[in-house]
């Protein structure tokens, strides 16, 4: 079978690779092409076009992007029709991959999408588009069952595959001690700084966040950086305060570390899963918040709070995202602090919420079947 799969964003890349193993593993014979990432690629898919050309994040960086957006998707749609895959299969990415879809479906091509767009948060009105364009919605939490069942669209819960990849590295993680010597932490407890992969989100949050860095001299702050943004630019907001920056390891500095600071999205379900306590942190330009808080339908921004349907995590948004807020909550899940061990246990219903790992494999398995019926 021939495979073209999107992702547009980093969490994408990393559930798009889980998934490329599995479909490899089901369908010998598979050929896998993609818009995606570095890690898409490395597992064994042929990356087309990057998604830092694509991650255009908030609805100001869109409207400033809308030459390149467009054409992204003539780009897109040309290679389509290039390599004429028995499927594409689009992940998240709602603003792109559903103009994808629609293109797809009229062109006559199988379609289906792994890891819905929140349309239970915001913008439910495009569940009419899934309907009409997508022949099969692989979700990745088990809430959305009920959700896409309300607009007669029935969908299986097959696990979340952020479980598969938490579970792999923790496995083969050495002792917390040893770690710390390797990423070249000092012998100072870690807090975590999860201040996102896009540039808009860091120039917004991290500034923020780096303010209560002189309250907790007894603390190494560790900011886990991407690759796709320069250090010049994290150096540039860090200035003089004590942070260490470490790349490209975001798991390990969870894994080492009593809590974390953490912008909203995937990475509060990796923190959890890690089993460190946060603070969810998150700030947009004026704009984009204001349209946010007319159409956003959810109590809750961070995943951990919508799986579990309460405040497990307290969130810190726009105004509410101060220094006294953040001193606040951070002490109280550090060690010794109030909070911790209500969330370290909910993290656990979490988990078991959440299901066994595997998930990649299964849904990769269901892909090829039933593209092996529809033959």
């Amino acid at each position: 079978m021939r495979y073209f799969i999107i992702a547009g964003e980093q969490s994408g890349d990393l559930h798009g690779s889980n998934l490329i193993k599995g479909l490899f593993e089901s369908d010998e014979r598979a050929e896998i092409f993609c818009w995606g990432g570095d890690l898409m690629e490395s597992a064994g898919a042929k990356l087309l076009v990057h998604y830092k050309k694509m991650a255009f994040m908030g609805f100001v960086a869109v409207l400033k992007n809308l030459g390149a957006i467009s054409k992204n998707l003539k780009h897109c749609k040309q290679q389509i029709e290039e390599y004429k895959p028995d499927v594409i299969i689009l992940i998240d990415y709602p603003g792109f991959n559903l103009r994808i879809a629609e293109f797809a479906k009229k062109a006559g091509y199988k379609t289906f999408y792994y890891i819905s767009p929140k349309l239970w948060a915001w913008n439910e009105g495009r569940v009419k588009k899934i309907k009409k364009y997508i022949d099969r919605m692989f979700i990745i939490f088990p809430f959305e069952v009920d959700f896409y069942k309300k607009h007669g669209i029935f969908v299986n819960y097959y696990g979340n595959p952020l479980v598969d990849e938490t579970e792999k590295r923790v496995s083969s993680y050495l002792p917390k001690k040893d770690m710390c010597i390797s990423l070249g932490i000092n012998d100072k407890p870690v807090i975590a700084l999860l201040a996102g992969s896009r540039r808009s989100e860091i120039e917004l949050i991290l500034p923020e966040i780096l303010k209560v860095v002189p309250n907790f001299a007894n603390y190494q702050f560790v900011l886990a950086g991407v690759k796709n943004i320069p250090d010049e630019l994290y150096n540039k907001i860090i200035g003089n305060y004590d942070v260490k920056l470490i790349k490209e390891k975001t798991y390990e500095v969870l894994h080492v570390s009593e809590a974390a600071l953490v912008t909203s999205g995937t990475a509060t379900l990796e923190a959890a899963l890690h089993g460190t306590p946060q603070v969810v942190c998150y700030k947009g330009d004026f704009l984009s918040m204001l349209i946010a808080w007319v159409v956003i339908k959810v109590k809750y921004i961070s995943l951990v709070n919508l799986i579990m349907n309460s405040e497990v995590v307290k969130e810190l948004v726009q105004y509410d995202l101060s220094e006294k807020s953040i001193l606040t909550e951070l002490k109280a899940i550090l060690p010794g602090g109030i909070k911790r061990e209500k969330i370290l246990s909910d993290y656990k219903i979490l988990k078991d919420k959440l299901g066994p790992a595997g998930a990649s494999g299964r849904i990769a398995r269901e892909m090829v079947e039933e593209l092996g019926e529809a033959d």
